[in-house]
């Protein structure tokens, strides 16, 4: 099973560690615990009454859950302070992540590297019709997965910020485009190692962050796409000199909250006592 999927096990264990701790218990929480069973990645306890200090969890998680989902619309100029960088930093940092806010030149390294994931994206007809299979066209029957066209967002027309195509036209002048913000402000998260643990815990430092970001009122979205070309991947990794494996880009600013995207239906996750079998 890839990174990526980790990455996403990871931040709906930590939704669920939040909301056991919201509704009273301690959740304890053990990342792939049967070797003979590789396809279970994580168990969740519920043990005694949680305490702040042992979850580290923020007033708001539990009520951010529902309202966190990606901007694709272009933020404002208003900086990020230092403090609240700072918080972010220290909620990925509670589950074993490093978050990092790379100064201009840096940043840019990264953006150039995101745009050249984007071409090669929309060069290959294989990734362009599974991106298209996951978008929604006007008039289809509403659905719990994928994506409605209202919520792909305009490209840059400054062409600065690579926003991704889920179309797949590969053709920039027959997209929708608006300015973006000239002086974005990227996040790197980054683990030291790279085992199937890390990519769980980096899904976990993920989620904690947007969370933590929503309670703040910032607006987010990912730039997943050189995370699927492993030698770009290898590329983001931190300057020279200092250790990491980058598992996901960020962009972070104040702005417009944006359309949400279908959540899954509950009781579609769950399987009901009466429908299990057993061995």
């Amino acid at each position: 099973m890839g990174r990526a999927l980790h990455v996403s096990v990871g931040a709906s264990v930590f939704n669920l560690r939040v909301a056991v701790a919201h509704f009273g218990w301690c959740p304890v929480t053990r990342l792939l615990p049967v070797p003979d069973e590789p396809r279970l990645l994580a168990t969740v306890r519920l043990t005694g009454a949680p305490s702040r200090a042992a979850t580290g969890h923020r007033d708001g998680l539990y009520e951010a859950i529902r309202r966190r989902h990606s901007s694709r619309l272009p933020f404002s100029a208003k900086p990020l302070p230092a403090p609240l960088r700072a918080e972010l930093a220290e909620a990925a940092r509670r589950e074993g992540a490093l978050l990092t806010f790379p100064a201009a030149d840096e940043r840019d390294h990264l953006l150039r590297v995101t745009a050249e994931a984007e071409r090669r994206n929309r060069a290959d007809p294989d990734r362009g019709a599974e991106s298209r299979r996951w978008v929604h066209r006007d008039g289809d029957e509403p659905a719990d997965v994928g994506l409605p066209q209202a919520v792909l967002g305009p490209q840059d027309s400054y062409e600065r910020l690579p926003m991704r195509d889920f179309t797949a036209q590969r053709h920039t002048d027959r997209l929708p485009s608006q300015p973006f913000e000239t002086d974005p402000m990227i996040a790197l998260l980054t683990t030291e190692h790279d085992r199937r643990t890390d990519w769980l815990r980096a899904g976990q430092a993920l989620e904690h962050a947007l969370l933590a970001a929503t309670v703040r009122g910032l607006r987010t979205s990912l730039l997943h796409q050189p995370l699927e070309w492993p030698d770009l991947r290898q590329a983001l990794s931190p300057t020279p000199g200092r250790d990491g494996h980058a598992q996901m880009l960020i962009r972070l600013g104040y702005g417009p909250e944006g359309p949400a995207t279908p959540r899954h239906a509950p009781h579609t996750l769950f399987e009901a006592p009466e429908d299990r079998q057993d061995d």
